[in-house]
């Protein structure tokens, strides 16, 4: 009886109670947000290493430890450096032991530790330090690149002609070296006892397999018998010569190397099938002006040569991080906004998407047998999460997550929309909305237009980079992120859409997209800012000079003038293929996708962020779209970040960065005067 008359009030209070406050996270918060990458599981399948990424702000940059998780349990740090990160984490064949990479002075070094624990300690300590590494197979040997040492060639021309450069002749080659891990006769002895014992230091000395050559190797892997390494070679480093690689073999025995494939355009190693008798590999074939919008094309060769075949021939988008195991050829692709496995038949060629537990999978690692994996993903309302079982991938258990770092938080609620552009394509779209919406209210409006173009915006709690998104959430705002032709995941055709048609096209996506939100009654349309970095910059310039819908727009490292941009870039073959033709084939496609072009009719106070040694967009493009806004009294601030080139990477000047936007945005959306804190 007491028990019944106490029920209802129990509930009455229960229900009465206030909901406690979201807290609206500052912009420090969300800069130090840690995140999970780069999983390497055991060779038994039972252990799994990831790098956390960590925000030092004392050190002002940001820290990449590794961790662990054995048998599934409670990951834990397994390397914790106070200025330097660990990363490239790999299991030595028998599991007993871990290689890393990090920089404790001279460059980064391979490192070697106990799976069981304890301290690290050099592995390698050569010049210039190791850019890449992997175990052989049966884990006597450790293969790395390093850069062909030219310090003394060096000195001895700047001693006598001072400091100068040749225009794409100055770089170093990457070669292939070895070193022993156990020698037979120290096999007994415990490793770090071993690096003490100058027999041992003597023994464990790099040997060249692959100098003195005239070709730079960007990646390698060892065959799975440990006989062969396939790498892909191309004529020096430079960006633009990747568009001329080619695959060679090496084999270890004769210590000789050979070309296996050699297309007119860029050919890439992938991997090794699982009887070292075949690879697969990705090529445009004799594609050597447009492999930036096309898919990339599959193959699979034998090593003599024979069985040349295409796989994944009817899937129209670029799948990414091949893993070839005895069950199949596992990889990601973009699908819309999700980020499926994608498994290849290597003898049909067929492809199958498959489900998970993340709906934007990044990573993939798989054990020695093939049959245990691990993935690393994200869901709409979660940070990185890691997932570990058999190849059914979606009843996997997760292992690790670092998404309670948002608990208590106001996040965005995203949603993917549609609307129609202005030729009638349709437009995708990620819609972020505060925790407290209010359909029946109209709210000013941020649209935030990703890089690329081949880039993407998907569902995220959390959007960041140097835009405080959550933050404009929070005060009462819509976020719109266009995915705007050009961009990855809705298929070659797609993608392909603004070529020769640069900024016009993406215009009319953009402004499309805030028209279809106003007409939903959504948007106070007298209050619509937009920017963004690199080509959402590019965009951002172009709507400035091409439109008076927004109130005030920010351009980061933006494209102002393609011609600008093309004698100083260091990639000139993008401009050549998306506008087909070089400035002097062809002026008036450049004049008519670029800003300045219409500098003229610039009137929205428009915010500029460039970093000071860009070279992918060189700063000339901010300084020339600054002094021609200035010219025609269009109000406008340009900030260089010192010391910066494409990307604003230390946490100290990524926070300047977003107080920037926060106060431009804040001044011409909000009419309110914000001082940044001192």
């Amino acid at each position: 009886m007491k028990t019944r008359a106490l029920f209802p009030l129990l509930v009455s209070v229960f229900l009465a109670a206030p909901v406690q406050a979201q807290k609206n996270p500052s912009f420090e918060e969300i800069i130090s947000l840690q995140t999970v990458s780069n999983i390497a599981l055991s060779p038994d399948g039972t252990h799994l290493l990831f790098e956390k990424t960590a925000t030092d702000w004392a050190e002002n940059r940001f820290d990449r430890e590794i961790w662990i998780s054995k048998n599934g349990g409670e990951p834990f740090p397994l390397t914790r450096n106070e200025k330097n990160s660990s990363q490239g984490a790999q299991w030595s064949p028998d599991g007993q032991w871990i290689a890393f990479l990090s920089d404790r002075g001279g460059g980064n070094q391979i490192y070697l530790i106990r799976a069981a624990g304890g301290e690290a300690f050099p592995f390698t300590d050569v010049k210039g330090g190791v850019e890449d590494f992997e175990w052989r197979p049966d884990g006597s040997q450790i293969a790395f690149l390093r850069r062909e040492d030219t310090e003394k060639q060096d000195k001895a021309r700047a001693e006598k002609f001072g400091a100068f450069e040749v225009d794409d002749q100055e770089y170093r080659r990457a070669r292939l070296w070895v070193q022993d891990v156990v020698p037979a006769r120290f096999a007994e002895a415990p490793l770090p006892e071993q690096a003490k014992d100058s027999t041992w230091k003597e023994a464990r000395k790099p040997r060249a397999f692959i100098d003195s050559v005239a070709f730079h190797i960007s990646a390698f892997k060892w065959s799975p018998d440990g006989s062969k390494i396939a790498f892909t070679r191309q004529p020096d480093p430079l960006i633009n010569s990747s568009l001329h690689a080619d695959i060679s073999v090496f084999d270890v025995a004769s210590g000789t190397h050979r070309v296996l494939v050699a297309n007119p355009s860029s050919d890439a190693f992938l991997d090794w099938s699982p009887d070292s008798r075949s690879i697969v590999y990705q090529t445009n074939l004799a594609d050597t002006t447009s492999h930036y919008y096309k898919n990339d094309q599959l193959y699979r060769i034998d090593l003599d040569g024979a069985n040349n075949r295409r796989l994944a021939e009817g899937f129209d988008e670029n799948i990414n991080g091949l893993h070839w195991t005895r069950g199949g050829i596992f990889g990601t692709a973009w699908q819309g906004t999700v980020r499926r496995i994608v498994k290849i038949d290597p003898e049909t060629g067929r492809t199958r998407v498959l489900g998970a537990k993340a709906d934007r999978v990044y990573d993939l690692s798989f054990d020695r047998s093939g049959s245990r994996a691990a993935y690393a993903g994200r869901n709409d309302a979660t940070l990185g999460e890691i997932y570990l079982g058999d190849t059914d991938f979606a009843k996997a258990s997760q292992v690790v997550t670092v998404s309670g770092q948002l608990d208590g938080w106001a996040v965005s609620h995203p949603e993917v929309i549609r609307w129609k552009s202005q030729d009638g394509a349709t437009i995708e779209g990620v819609l972020h909305k505060p925790a407290d919406y209010d359909p029946g209210r109209k709210y000013p409006l941020l649209v935030v237009i990703h890089g690329g173009p081949t880039g993407i915006s998907y569902p995220d709690p959390v959007p960041a980079y140097v835009y405080p998104m959550v933050q404009w959430l929070n005060k009462g705002a819509l976020v719109l992120q266009p995915n705007y032709r050009g961009s990855a995941g809705y298929g070659e055709a797609f993608r392909s859409l603004n070529v020769q048609n640069l900024g016009v096209g993406d215009a009319w996506d953009v402004l499309s997209g805030v028209d279809y939100l106003v007409s939903q009654g959504l948007v106070d349309s007298d209050r619509v800012g937009c920017m963004g970095w690199s080509q959402g910059g590019y965009i951002s310039a172009f709507l400035a000079t091409h439109s008076d819908r927004f109130k005030a727009i920010s351009v980061g490292a933006g494209i102002s003038n393609w011609v600008t941009y093309y004698v100083n870039t260091d990639i000139h073959p993008f401009t050549r293929q998306y506008l087909k033709a070089t400035p002097w084939q062809d002026m008036e496609i450049y004049a008519r996708t670029s800003p300045m072009t219409q500098i003229t009719n610039a009137a929205t106070p428009t915010l500029i962020q460039h970093g000071e040694n860009d070279r992918r967009v060189p700063i000339a493009n901010a300084y020339e779209l600054a002094q021609g806004l200035r010219d025609n009294g269009v109000e406008t601030k340009l900030i260089v970040y010192k010391g910066f080139g494409h990307g604003i990477t230390k946490p100290r000047e990524r926070l300047a960065a977003m107080w920037h936007n926060w106060q431009w945005f804040g001044k011409y959306l909000w009419g309110e005067a914000i001082e940044i804190p001192e």
